[in-house]
């Protein structure tokens, strides 16, 4: 009988550990401080039938949950489908230009020939070489453990190596999209929100990360059925069947340890034993709340911090046909913004806007002629400012940008509001400072520098979640559990 494990969290990081655990035979137990599962991929329900997702709202990469449920021995279809976005975005920029961001490259690359004069064929050309960075790192960078030397043994590693002098690691994402496109700065902004997908600054992570844009135009976005939530939904009712139990409203006290290796957990409740514990929470509490007597990384955890978000869901008292699920309006001024964000620790004065509407393609998500608005800003993670005031000028802001695009004054249109802000994200999540992901990416040696999958000091325990590697973001941190059921059972 394989012994019992625990997991730290019931976000999509812990909820697919816990299914490949179970599937490997452990007896396995969630912890949850939180009243339900899901981690910052929740739902929130307003007054008067407005339904969101509470977090995240990009889906991509879908074969990593299908993989989740054939392992099991279920089909994928009868449990969880989505579709795949086409069109994928809508693009404003403050001149009035609209851009349609088509899920088909040639499309797509018509689509800039055309709204922004850039030749279809350097389109072309940009997202192959994107696609080839891709292509030649994924399988080691993303899907295994960088801190085991049986990962450099591979042949995935010297594929790798060989791509290095094209991976761009000594200039950032947005002098290679600036060398792409000269004459364009509207589709070098573009190309730069990518950074945005990890937390980090265009003007400072690496040209390696322009392998981003093929997650969405190579291999495309895509909507699940009911949004969001139904990944989280879909897996805890798949775990369950595989005999996992989920304790919720039981936070997680201490992780204890004797002669260096794991023994249990305790809560409020009980002192549990246990002998494999996975923390899918922030690797900074983990250390500093719940392993106080073990000596922390210091270096790792100190890691400049990825943005956070401040987002407004908003019930909107009508319907835009001119609007997607994923609708984007880009400010006057990218480096301002992303200057405030990380050298200034503050909110641009005017600040790109993201706007996500699900009632389009779920119809009871909003009332009838009416639409449900997920708006996020992408802010500092929380460091003490005033953010009170800070809300109140950003939501001034946001509705004079995407008022001005869309010709109509957006404040009176608003029937139901919540607002989420990082000290609101850090409360409810336990990421640090609200931060969405962990470490920003915002140097060469990022990837290596995010915590390992496993305690380097205590036999037994191990991470996973977007605070260590490979990342945040729901595909990320579907490989990080798949990395971790590996490391433990293999």
């Amino acid at each position: 009988m394989k012994q019992p494990a625990a997991i730290i969290g019931a976000g999509i990081g812990g909820i697919a550990t816990a299914v490949r655990l179970a599937l490997a035979g452990h007896k396995v137990t969630v912890f949850e401080a939180q009243e339900s599962f899901g981690g910052k991929m929740h739902q929130l329900v307003l007054p008067g039938g407005y339904r969101f997702d509470g977090g995240p709202s990009l889906f991509t990469l879908p074969h990593l949950v299908d993989e989740l449920f054939r392992l099991a021995g279920r089909n994928p279809q009868e449990h969880f489908r989505y579709q795949r976005l086409d069109p994928i975005t809508q693009y404003f920029f403050p001149d009035g230009t609209q851009l349609t961001a088509w899920a088909d490259e040639e499309k797509f690359a018509q689509e800039v020939e055309q709204k922004l004069k850039v030749p279809a064929a350097e389109v072309r050309t940009f997202l192959a070489r994107s696609r080839q960075a891709y292509d030649a790192t994924a399988d080691t960078f993303l899907q295994k453990s960088l801190h085991k030397a049986s990962t450099y043994l591979s042949s995935d590693v010297l594929k790798a190596l060989a791509a290095l002098p094209t991976l761009g690691l000594t200039s950032t994402m947005h002098q290679r999209h600036a060398a792409a496109f000269p004459q364009e700065p509207r589709l070098v902004q573009l190309f730069d929100r990518f950074a945005t997908y990890n937390g980090s600054d265009p003007y400072q992570a690496p040209a390696t990360l322009s392998m981003i844009p093929h997650l969405e135009h190579g291999l495309g976005a895509f909507y699940p059925e009911g949004g969001i939530y139904a990944i989280a939904e879909s897996l805890v009712k798949l775990a369950e069947e595989l005999g996992v139990q989920f304790r919720y409203n039981e936070p997680v006290q201490e992780i204890l340890t004797a002669a260096g290796r794991v023994t249990g957990l305790r809560t409020a409740q009980e002192v549990y034993d246990f002998g494999l514990v996975v923390s899918n929470m922030d690797v900074v509490p983990t250390y500093r709340n719940l392993l106080r007597g073990q000596p922390a990384p210091e270096r790792t955890l100190r890691q400049p911090r990825s943005s956070s978000a401040l987002i407004f869901y908003w019930g909107i008292g009508r319907r835009f046909p001119q609007l997607g699920v994923h609708n984007i309006f880009f400010s006057g001024d990218y480096r301002r913004e992303f200057d405030a964000i990380f050298q200034e620790k503050t909110i641009a004065a005017d600040p790109t806007v993201y706007v996500n509407i699900t009632s389009g393609h779920t119809p009871t998500d909003a009332p009838e002629g009416h639409e449900n608005w997920f708006v996020m800003v992408n802010v500092p993670h929380d460091q003490g400012q005033d953010w009170p005031t800070l809300v109140a000028r950003t939501r001034q802001a946001v509705l004079a940008r995407v008022s001005k695009a869309l010709g109509t004054d957006v404040g009176q249109l608003i029937r139901a509001e919540h607002v989420w802000d990082p000290p609101g994200i850090e409360a409810r999540t336990s990421s640090f400072g609200g931060a969405l992901y962990g470490s920003s990416s915002n140097n060469t040696m990022a990837a290596f520098l995010r915590h390992p999958n496993f305690s380097q000091q205590v036999e037994g325990l191990y991470f996973c979640g977007g605070s260590v590697h490979p990342g945040g973001g729901i595909p990320l941190c579907l490989l990080s559990a798949r990395i971790v059921a590996g490391l433990i059972t293999n």
